[in-house]
């Protein structure tokens, strides 16, 4: 999947969900105190800026040239850089917490870049990954249009994970991680319109699998998704339940 040029179409949609771990995250972390913290994979800059707020001295990473240019537009305070895992351009132990957002579960070899992350925290290393999927929602419209799913693109079997909790743990272990995770359950209630734009600007498997389609399937699609949100929308709002896994790794 290529997250290519979506930077403005993700942050005007599913960045307010991959928000909704952070205040979990910071109550993990601790407070503040003037400690260091990288964030790997940071889109948007949303999170990265909330722990900044919160006193951190905060480092953003963002290897997608879209992301990094909504950031800087959105975030011009944050500091922000280009690099991107799998090699991180930093000593051992270079920051005092290091944090990936629903980053593991989108690189080509999760247990080398787990193994990153770990190298260069001095104290704590916090990922998270989806342990129900967050696009359930498509699934369903795909199928209201009659038409069939684009199967997930798996990694190769020696790389890839199992989309659980208790397989994020394993993956980690196996990274070299002393791991606990635990899950959070919230609801996002989405403005349908920035679902919308999610799709057409070809954001996760949604928006890769919508253009491909042809315009009369675009348009069964479309009815399909304004179907469903007449259905199951609550005061002009889509509520849709997500479930997250939080793995961490306290290293001092």
């Amino acid at each position: 999947m290529s997250w290519s040029g979506t930077g403005e179409a993700f942050a005007a949609s599913y960045a307010a969900l991959c928000a909704g771990t952070g205040e979990r995250l910071r109550e993990i972390a601790g407070p503040a105190r003037g400690r260091t913290l990288l964030d790997v994979g940071a889109g948007d800059g949303t999170l990265a800026t909330q722990w900044a707020d919160a006193g951190w001295q905060v480092v953003a990473t963002e290897p997608e040239p879209s992301m990094r240019e909504v950031a800087r537009s959105r975030h011009p305070q944050l500091h922000l850089a280009s690099d991107g895992l799998p090699q991180l351009p930093y000593d051992d132990a270079a920051f005092d917490v290091v944090t990936a957002n629903f980053v593991l579960n989108h690189v080509p070899d999760p247990r080398a870049a787990a193994g990153e992350l770990r190298r260069v925290a001095r104290e704590l290393v916090i990922a998270t990954t989806w342990s129900a999927s967050p696009t359930a929602l498509w699934g369903d419209v795909t199928s209201r249009a009659g038409l069939t799913a684009a199967p997930r693109v798996k990694l190769p079997a020696d790389r890839d994970f199992e989309r659980t909790a208790d397989g994020f743990a394993r993956m980690l272990t196996e990274s070299g991680w002393c791991v606990q995770v635990s899950e959070l359950t919230w609801t996002w209630h989405a403005d349908p319109e920035a679902l919308w734009r999610s799709v057409t600007g070809g954001v996760a498997g949604a928006g890769a699998f919508y253009a491909t389609l042809a315009d009369a399937d675009r348009a069964r699609f479309r009815a399909a998704f304004e179907e469903l949100i007449a259905e199951r929308a609550e005061g002009g709002r889509m509520p849709m339940t997500q479930t997250a896994a939080i793995a961490v790794d306290r290293r001092g």
